[in-house]
């Protein structure tokens, strides 16, 4: 037993690792990864099996503590992974249950919640790079709607989504850090236009999407008018600091894989390869400390995670390649069969240190807000 963790907690562990055991033998075959109908129906069940079994509010409405433990046991079990669910459930859902009123909850989290919704993210602009502070797309009041122009990138699962959460420019004139505005759009309105983007690794899992006077109504801001970048923090906290949790327990789980592979392929003779391995397993057991520590503080904080996800998000997303290049290396060649193991998950690792704000962001984040640096000029 972990000494950190409460009875009550180890028990919510016990029943949960239970109720796995019984539903994952259930589930149909993983659709193919070009299927995105077929995955959206696939998570979306999934998630309407933990909606059944009373764990589908975990991700807001349970102490931080529970959260993680619900992470690791999903992971360790091999269950899905929230997919087509992940912004609702990771990034808009927890938003919206710290910032939204009354009448926002009840619409949108219950949907999210029993699977019949998903969610995108209109953050990242074409032109305002990692500086999401420089977003252009424009909203102006017309009576009891927005009306939005512009254009979003990397619109993760836009391709599928029912609504997205989404930053606009309300004040053009204001310092750009208070003229900006948290609003929730139907995907669906009239003037939406979608256009997939295929990654390195062939998938298609964000879009462009293209927004031409497309009419939001008022009661869908989250937060004030021009407040929107405190909104987008409570957003990006949860993105950074709890949303990789069940990454880092597959971490681990591969580097175990990856020390029985070189085993058997007689690659662990190499003294280089064992410490490279050694050093990413201190590696991946202080971040899952890190996560601790995080998620305490959370519970603190009334259960939003503070600065500490950037240091946490900052590392992981390194040491993430770092596992994956070690993978290339106990596959010497079959490092380029994109049928082999961990070979889609390497190039895939190499959006880590963009998404979610790139390490340089990070590295901002960590130098002014929690060591005091000052800013540059």
């Amino acid at each position: 037993m972990d000494l950190s963790y409460t009875p009550e907690e180890e028990d919510f562990r016990a029943r949960l690792r239970a109720w796995l055991a019984e539903a994952l033998p259930t589930l149909p075959a993983r659709p193919s990864p070009e299927d995105w109908p077929g995955r959206r129906a696939y998570d979306l069940g999934w998630q309407r099996m933990l909606y059944d079994a009373g764990y589908a509010d975990v991700h807001w409405d349970a102490p931080p503590t529970l959260r993680l433990i619900f992470l690791e046991e999903t992971e360790r079990a091999g269950a899905p992974y929230v997919g087509a669910g992940f912004v609702g459930l990771l990034h808009a859902g927890p938003t919206i249950a710290a910032e939204g009123t009354a009448a926002q909850r009840a619409r949108w989290l219950p949907p999210i919640l029993r699977g019949d919704e998903v969610w995108c993210q209109g953050f990242s602009e074409p032109d305002a790079g990692s500086d999401l502070a420089a977003l252009r797309t424009r909203a102006w009041r017309d009576g009891d709607d927005y009306v939005v122009s512009g254009a979003k990138i990397w619109t993760s699962h836009a391709e599928v989504a029912d609504w997205c959460e989404l930053l606009v420019r309300t004040d053009p004139d204001a310092p750009r850090h208070r003229g900006i505005t948290w609003l929730a759009m139907p995907m669906d309105a009239p003037g939406v236009t979608v256009r997939p983007l295929r990654t390195l690794a062939g998938s298609a899992e964000f879009a462009e999407v293209f927004l031409d006077e497309v009419r939001v109504p008022v009661a869908h801001r989250v937060g004030a008018e021009n407040d929107g970048w405190r909104v987008t923090m409570v957003t990006l906290s949860f993105e950074r600091g709890t949303a990789f949790v069940g990454e880092v327990v597959a971490c681990r789980r591969v580097l175990g894989e990856l020390a029985r592979e070189a085993r058997a392929n007689g690659r662990w003779d190499d003294p280089a390869l064992r410490r490279r391995l050694g050093a990413l397993n201190a590696e991946f057991r202080a971040l899952w400390r890190l996560t601790q520590w995080n998620v305490s503080e959370a519970e603190q904080g009334g259960g939003v995670p503070g600065t500490g996800g950037s240091v946490f998000k900052l590392r992981y997303s390194h040491a993430r390649q770092e596992l994956y290049d070690a993978a290339a290396e106990v596959l010497g060649a079959d490092c380029l069969d994109l049928d082999r193991p961990w070979v889609l998950d390497r190039l895939s690792s190499l959006s880590y240190t963009i998404a979610a704000g790139t390490s340089q962001i990070q590295r901002n984040i960590v130098a002014e807000r929690i060591l005091g640096l000052p800013k540059g000029r």
